[in-house]
């Protein structure tokens, strides 16, 4: 019973940086741009395959 008494108040640090953590990140303009993220690995890199030359063998 005694491990409540401490594992309340743990929870409650971990509960405020969690909160904390959040806005700072909606304040920090993290979640502005959700769309370019998914479709970077579409894009293609022809500018890296063209400048590397030919393949080795």
């Amino acid at each position: 019973m005694n491990i409540i008494l401490a594992l309340i108040p743990v929870s409650l640090v971990l509960l405020g940086l969690a909160v904390a953590a959040f806005f700072w990140a909606v304040d920090a303009a993290q979640y502005d741009d959700l769309d370019t993220p998914a479709l970077a690995p579409l894009v293609d890199d022809e500018a890296a395959t063209r400048d590397a030359g030919p393949a080795p063998r």
